[in-house]
């Protein structure tokens, strides 16, 4: 029998050198020595020495390096270890500065980045940023976009988590459209008509009548031909349904205290992305509701201008209710409640009192719409009813019927676009800024 030898692993200390991952625990080991790994962000020379800045996951150090030979075989985006001295420097952004003792090449790069990533400012075009995305997403300020955009999922998740919600993932290749229309990718699916799902629309109701609350966070493909700084044909959504509701309303006053959770924990761990970007956040007391017929009328009355759509708002008309609504109220947020049921798909329930409208509703935050959300139809009759007055085929819903035939509770709920909302929140006009690979119909790589 082979003999197997064993190696333990235990402890950080190596050779009176601490391993530290973290860029921030530095300030504990002041006139100590560390090991540190990273980039090589920026070479700065001086007379006699050089400041390397060393990226790390998520902050760049300031280090001091005087051996010239080594120096000459550096360059930038080389990855390296190194042993180094903790010294206490009030004037680098961390408070602390390394001094370095031991580096070791561990890759260097074959040729010379091809667009500058290290200034304070890219200076280039947005085409030019997602051209050379995998490299581009290095600087310091595109990271640190989808570092806040990990701490917005953290927020969403950890309050739905709190509030008794069960994380789901639903599938992403579906037999029909949940939103219907022309606008859905096709796929041949082992010679049957199958499609990217536009939403998880079906299946976070059908899982209502499991878990009662239910949220899942996963791509939405969209076939839409549109080729604006608002839209992507692939984009990540934030979905939630809840059970057991009393009314829509109860959607709106879970999405203004998951929002208002989130916010908070990005001001509490995330303050040096928010620093860096310079995002201002937004603050929610309450958020104020119109419905569309009144929010239609008023930004007729301020501005003196009618829309030639009736029955939805243009993206002109979003932008100056906000703007009207945050010099009244002081509020980014405005929801805008029942929706002409002409706008809205064959599962949202239709006002008893109206009819004509629908218990829905959409967010607007800083000009542009986040959230679209409502109370669907529970009844199994109702909702057949609807798909005949619409002309669709109840069969082609069958699995989707079943949940209505069997019970289910007055239900509602939410999609939120993760990018459009990021984009929003750190005040960027194009979407495509706040996506990590944009997919539009221009672009399907890098």
């Amino acid at each position: 029998m082979k003999n197997y030898q064993y190696t333990s692993i235990s402890g950080t200390e190596q050779n009176n050198a601490y391993e530290v991952t973290h860029v921030s625990q530095l300030k504990e080991y002041v006139d100590r020595t560390v090991i540190m790994h990273g980039s090589i962000y920026k070479i700065r020379k001086m007379k006699g020495f050089s400041f390397l800045i060393l990226r790390t996951a998520r902050f760049c150090i300031q280090c001091v390096c005087d051996d010239k030979e080594l120096l000459n075989e550096l360059q930038e985006e080389t990855c390296v270890r190194m042993e180094a001295e903790v010294v206490r420097e009030e004037r680098a952004k961390l408070g602390v500065e390394l001094h370095v003792k031991h580096l070791t090449i561990l890759s260097a790069p074959a040729a010379l980045m091809p667009v500058v990533i290290n200034g304070k400012l890219m200076e280039t075009s947005l085409e030019t940023k997602l051209d050379f995305r995998p490299l581009t997403l290095r600087n310091e300020k595109e990271r640190a976009i989808f570092k806040l955009q990990e701490g917005i999922l953290r927020g969403f998740r950890s309050f739905l988590q709190e509030n008794g919600f069960t994380e789901i993932h639903s599938p992403k290749i579906v037999y029909a459209g949940a939103e219907g229309g022309v606008n859905i990718f096709k796929l041949d699916y082992f010679g049957r008509e199958a499609y990217l799902a536009q939403s998880p629309q079906f299946y976070k109701q059908m899982m209502v009548g499991v878990f009662e609350r239910v949220y899942e966070v996963g791509p939405i493909f969209r076939a839409e031909k549109h080729d604006t700084a608002r839209h992507l044909n692939e984009y990540t959504g934030v979905d939630f349904e809840m059970g057991y509701i009393e009314s829509f309303h109860d959607v709106m006053e879970m999405e203004a205290g998951m929002l208002n959770a989130t916010l908070t924990m990005l001001e509490q761990e995330y303050s040096f992305e928010l620093e860096l970007l310079g995002v201002r956040l937004p603050r929610i007391e309450t958020i104020p509701a119109l419905k569309f017929s009144e929010a239609k009328a008023l930004v007729a009355e301020r501005t003196g201008r009618v829309f030639r759509e009736s029955h939805d708002f243009e993206p002109e008309e979003e932008r100056l209710l906000s703007e009207i609504v945050e010099r009244d109220t002081g509020s980014e947020f405005v929801f805008v409640t029942h929706y002409p049921a002409q706008k809205r798909p064959f599962y949202v329930m239709e006002d008893p009192e109206n009819p004509g409208e629908t218990l829905s509703f959409d967010l607007i935050f800083r000009g542009l719409e986040i959230t679209t959300g409502g109370q669907r139809i529970h009844d199994y009759e109702m909702q057949l009813q609807k798909l005949q007055t619409r002309g669709m085929d109840p069969e082609a819903f069958e699995s989707f019927l079943m949940m209505h035939r069997h019970g289910m509770p007055p239900h509602g709920g939410l999609g939120l676009g993760l990018e459009r909302f990021t984009a929003r929140l750190l005040g960027f006009e194009n979407v495509r800024q706040a996506c990590l690979f944009p997919r539009d119909i221009n672009r399907l790589t890098p």
